[in-house]
This record gives C-alpha cells, sequence and structure tokens, in this order.
C-alpha cells in the first residue's frame, strides 16, 4: 500500500493512501485480474494514533473478473489487513470493539470507546457482539450442569460447561429436561455428567446421554445435608438453652411460672402473626387444594405464580408446622444480647422503658426505645420478668458447629458442642451423622453410603430421613459423587460470572447477547 499525503484535522488525522499491486484476486472464484473496471473512493475509520483518530481514504479499483464460470462480473480489489468486503471499519479497529463490546456492552462500552477516540454507539457494540460467530465446537468428554438465574425466581437457563477446560460451552434458554436431552444427542461424546440433585437434569441426562455416567456434585450433597441439619437443629432448639443452676424458692415458683408462660404466650403470639407466617400458611392451603383437584406441579406453578421448587417443597410437606419451624424461631433481634440485663433491671424495679432504653444503649444496643417498650409490655401486669439467664446459642450457630471440622473449632466453641450434645440426644446423634457423611464426601467413599443411610434410618430424625431418602431416589449418581473425583467448581464459578455480565447489562439484554459474552469473553 503507498501513503500519499498525511492531514491533520481538528479531531485527528487523515490518511490517503491507495494498493501498489498491479492486480488483484477474485473474491468468488480466486482467479486474478489487472482489467481495471473503475476507481472509487473507500474511507475507513481505523485504530486511534496517540489519543487522536484516524481516518483512511482509500483509492481502490474494480477490476473485470476475467474468468468466464464465475458468477461476478466485476469484483473490488481488498488490501489485506486493512479491507473487508462492505466494512467501514479496519480489521483491527473491529477486533479491538468486539473485545471492549465483550467486556462492558452497550453504553460502558461505548464511553470506553469515546475515551481511547474510537467512538461507537451502545447499538453499535451490541450488533458487534451479537455478529460473532460461536467458538468452534469441540469434543467433550467431562460436562458440568447447572442453573442460573435470568429472573429471579421466575425463569431460569442452563450453562453448561466443560470440566476439562473449565470453558461454557454453551447456554440453554429454560432449565427443562427435554432441552437438555437435546443438546446431549447433538453432541456425542460426553461420558461423564456432573450435576446438581435437579431431577430435571436426571432425566435429561439419561435420555440425551443414556451411556454416560452422572455424578451428583460434592458441594451440593452437602449444601442439601446442611439444610436438613439446620431443619433438626430448629426442631430442638428447646435443648439449646442452658439449666438453670439457680433453685428456686417455693414461693416463687408459682410466680416465675407464670411471668415464664406469659413470656411464651406472647413470643408464640408475635410469631403467629409475623406476615411470613400468615403468608406460609395461606400458600399451604393453597397448594394442599389444588394437589388435592389432581393438579400437577406445572399447573399449580402458573396458577400461583411460585417457583417450582416452592411448590414442590409445600406439596411434600405433610402439615404445616413442618414448614414453619424455622420461622416460628423468629429472626435474630437486635435486642437479644440485652435482654438478660432488662430482665435483672425490670426485677429489681425499674420498669421505665425509657430508661432501660437509655442504658442498654450505653452497652452497645443500637435499636429503637420503642423495641424495648414492646418487649417489656407482657410483664408489666405480673410486675416480674422471667428469671435472667444467658442466651441459648444461636441455631446457625450450632449448625456452623456441626457443618465445620472439629479442628477448625476453638476450645469455647468446642466445649458449647459439646454441651449442646450431651442435653440432647437427638442432636448428639446428628452430629455423628454429620461426621461419617463428612468423612465418606471428603474421603471418596462412596461405599459407605448404604450403611451411613441404615444408620441415619435406625435413628428418630427425621428431616435427616427426608435427606436420606432423596439421596436413594438418585443412588447411583450419590454413589459416583462421593467416590469420583469429578465436580462442578468450574461450573459455579461460571455462574458467578453470569451474575457479574447480568448486573454489568442491567437486566435489559436479551438472551442471545447473553449467550455471546459468556461463551465469547471467557
Amino acid at each position: 500500500m503507498v501513503i500519499e499525503r498525511v492531514e491533520q484535522t481538528a479531531g485527528g488525522a487523515r490518511i490517503w493512501a491507495r494498493p501498489g499491486a498491479s492486480s488483484a484476486e477474485c473474491g468468488a472464484c480466486g482467479g486474478t485480474s489487472a482489467k481495471v473496471h473503475s476507481r472509487y473512493e473507500r474511507r475507513l475509520a481505523d485504530a486511534a494514533i496517540a489519543g487522536r483518530s484516524v481516518e483512511i481514504r482509500l483509492h481502490v479499483r474494480r477490476f473485470f473478473c476475467l474468468a468466464t464460470e464465475c458468477e461476478a462480473v466485476t469484483f473490488a480489489e481488498q488490501v489485506k489487513g486493512l479491507t473487508s468486503p462492505y466494512a467501514r471499519r479496519t480489521p483491527l479497529l473491529r477486533a479491538m470493539l468486539e473485545s471492549i463490546g465483550l467486556a462492558l456492552a452497550g453504553r460502558a462500552g461505548a464511553r470506553l470507546a469515546q475515551r481511547l477516540a474510537v467512538p461507537a454507539g451502545r447499538s453499535t457494540m451490541l450488533r458487534t457482539i451479537r455478529a460473532l460467530p460461536d467458538p468452534e465446537p469441540r469434543q467433550i468428554t467431562v460436562l458440568g450442569v447447572d442453573d442460573f438465574a435470568l429472573r429471579r425466581g421466575r425463569v431460569y437457563g442452563t450453562v453448561l460447561v466443560d470440566l476439562g477446560t473449565h470453558c461454557p460451552v454453551d447456554l440453554l434458554p429454560d432449565r427443562e429436561a427435554g432441552t437438555l436431552a437435546g443438546w446431549l444427542a447433538e453432541h456425542p461424546g460426553v461420558e461423564v455428567v456432573c450435576r446438581d440433585r435437579s431431577g430435571a437434569y436426571a432425566d435429561g441426562a439419561a435420555t440425551g446421554a443414556p451411556a454416560a455416567i452422572q455424578v451428583a456434585d460434592g458441594w451440593h450433597l452437602w449444601h442439601n445435608l446442611a439444610e436438613h441439619v439446620e431443619k433438626t437443629v430448629t426442631r430442638h432448639r428447646a435443648c439449646l438453652a442452658e439449666p438453670s443452676d439457680a433453685e428456686p424458692r417455693q414461693d416463687q415458683l408459682g410466680e416465675q411460672a407464670d411471668v415464664t408462660q406469659v413470656a411464651v404466650e406472647v413470643a408464640a403470639q408475635r410469631a403467629e402473626e409475623r406476615v411470613l407466617v400468615i403468608r406460609t400458611r395461606e400458600r399451604y392451603a393453597a397448594i394442599r387444594a389444588l394437589r388435592e383437584q389432581g393438579k400437577g406441579i406445572k399447573t399449580i406453578m402458573g396458577e400461583l405464580g411460585l417457583a417450582k421448587e416452592t411448590v414442590r417443597r409445600f406439596a411434600r410437606a405433610a402439615t404445616v408446622e413442618e414448614l414453619l419451624a424455622k420461622p416460628l424461631t423468629g429472626r435474630p433481634s437486635v435486642l437479644d444480647a440485652h435482654k438478660p440485663y432488662l430482665h435483672q433491671r425490670f426485677n429489681e424495679g425499674c420498669h421505665s422503658a425509657s430508661q432501660l432504653f437509655r442504658e442498654i444503649r450505653e452497652h452497645g444496643y443500637a435499636g429503637s426505645r420503642a423495641t424495648v417498650a414492646d418487649y417489656l409490655r407482657p410483664f408489666r401486669p405480673l410486675g416480674a420478668a422471667p428469671p435472667a439467664t444467658p442466651p441459648p446459642p444461636k441455631v446457625r450457630h450450632v449448625v456452623g458447629w456441626l457443618l465445620r471440622h472439629p479442628d477448625s473449632l476453638d476450645a469455647d466453641e468446642q466445649v458449647a458442642l459439646k454441651d449442646v450434645r450431651a442435653r440432647c440426644p437427638h442432636l448428639d446423634a446428628l452430629a455423628r451423622h454429620v461426621a461419617a457423611f463428612a468423612e465418606m464426601l471428603t474421603g471418596r467413599h462412596g461405599d459407605r453410603l448404604d450403611a451411613w443411610l441404615e444408620a441415619v434410618e435406625a435413628e428418630d430424625l427425621p428431616d435427616l430421613h427426608r435427606f436420606a431418602t432423596g439421596l436413594k431416589r438418585d443412588h447411583a449418581a450419590v454413589v459416583n459423587g462421593l467416590t469420583l473425583p469429578h465436580n462442578s467448581g468450574p461450573v459455579e464459578g461460571t455462574v458467578n460470572r453470569i451474575k457479574m455480565i447480568k448486573r454489568q447489562m442491567y437486566g435489559r439484554a436479551n438472551f442471545d447477547l447473553l449467550r455471546k459474552r459468556v461463551l465469547l469473553a471467557a
């Protein structure tokens, strides 16, 4: 290429040039021609130089194609590395805009391009991304499958990751079994499918790749166990409180019993009046009524506007109290740490909510006076509060102690867990089973699963029984998950990156654009 002249403009630089070759190659048939048909000027935007935009004005020729069998009568000459048919940007500039668009998408990409002196609008950025071809298909041996939220609680998709290279290979617009089965049928050769505990993915993998080994991901197994551990600890929350060492006098027994009963009744009434509890009861009644009419999960989802897992969880519950086991315990309150002090001062004769509010505020209380007054109100008719006792360990703390390795607990936590296990035989049995499952999972002892299931079923732990029932339904995949080294760690990382991309696009982009960015910006 021959540079004829360069001119500096207010916004950048303008370069006049022409190709130096005497002939050109036809893009249709590949033949060479030196017979000129006409000449014209092309204007190309190029990458910036020293922060200044560049425009190339290229004088090109149109040639006659001399091949009689070629469909093209004439063709325009192309300069390798500088032009492409019908393009108004050089390949270098287009590659820059593609990289910016994949990293930042529309508006943010347009702002960065403006600062780099290669201006392009947000719509241009999006069109550039959508025009990119998909990655070249490759053979996948170990496939990771998981879902991600397109619209949390309503619309979900499926992400597929090659666990050999940790690269995403495709995004599916839903998480139905048929969609996954169709994709697997179009991409034969998958030998291992690593997935969560979803029944839809299990059915899809069995249909689309019947010869593949299904592996239940270890993290999901542990997460499922943690959910049932929390339910069990919540069910036995009354065992967490330490018994009082002080023996009340006979004349105080009746009074303390009355005060304690009042406190228990008020707490239960507040729990029953909570919005979450009311909503749970209403949903349970509606779902049970529809199930008695013979309607399926998907039909109920459409009528009530609920997620599949929510409807399934409510339909499986034997009673509404099972669903309310966690909400009825109440959420942590900013007043919890100060309740023993309030009880002590109230029993000493200080009944002023304002005074007590000022005192506990000096001790770090960050709540309002109304919360203190509301808490003390049920004790005023009797003129006394229940005996001040140290608060029991929180459910989430006990769950954390049970799920962590014993060596990671400090001395106080070990003592507290030992006391809890000594007071409650159910939680002691739970701790033994959790430790055994953790040993299976980390040591890859899938051969111990059946013995573990038998031991769990012999205990009076209904929540753990439900976990065991779920493992039996997915027995082969669970055994593989506890034996083989495959896991969904790379898939979870991809799901986290999808969340970042969604936030970056403010949730307004279509599925096709999200798919391009996930697959091409890896």
